[in-house]
């Protein structure tokens, strides 16, 4: 049911943010089937405001009560994909080659299930790592959780001049 569920609100919601502006990085359908959960991460060019998360919450909504399967109650989260972003699309690995990302496959890749890495970049449909100076070459379809990975250095200490 979740998948299904999941299934026709990427459609119907990725039809509607494009022509709103938006970009629907990922949506999650968690929770039961008589009260679902729903996660819809989205992103706008130059960031994605609070007002624009408001906004976007009321059109998700109108087209959530069209639906059978939230005719029941369903609690809905609309966001950011926030700063450790979501990677789903291929396209998602080319647009962030050069970021580090953690990303987990199924079935194993090289006898590891986990890989935290440099994007490389993506040939046809693989995204290729550098993982501590090894290149590792992992099928998109194997991917099955793949986020950014942000290290922020707190020893460093700021000045006023650094807008600290």
């Amino acid at each position: 049911m979740a998948n299904d569920l999941q299934a026709r609100l990427t459609g119907l919601l990725e039809a509607e943010a494009a022509t709103r502006g938006f970009e629907v990085v990922l949506i999650e359908v968690a929770g039961n089937r008589r009260n679902p959960l729903v996660r819809v991460y989205l992103d706008h060019e130059g960031g994605i405001t609070i007002d624009q998360i408001t906004e976007a919450n009321r059109w998700i909504k109108e087209i959530l009560e069209t639906l059978p399967d939230t005719q029941n109650g369903y609690t809905l989260e609309v966001s950011s994909p926030g700063i450790e972003r979501p990677l789903v699309k291929l396209a998602d690995f080319v647009r962030f080659t050069g970021s580090k990302a953690k990303v987990s496959v199924s079935p194993e890749v090289d006898g590891h299930k986990h890989f935290t890495g440099v994007i490389e970049g993506v040939e046809d449909d693989v995204v290729i790592l550098d993982v501590d100076g090894t290149t590792v070459r992992v099928p998109h379809s194997a991917i099955t959780r793949a986020r950014l990975r942000v290290e922020i250095d707190l020893s460093k200490e700021g000045t006023a001049a650094d807008g600290l």
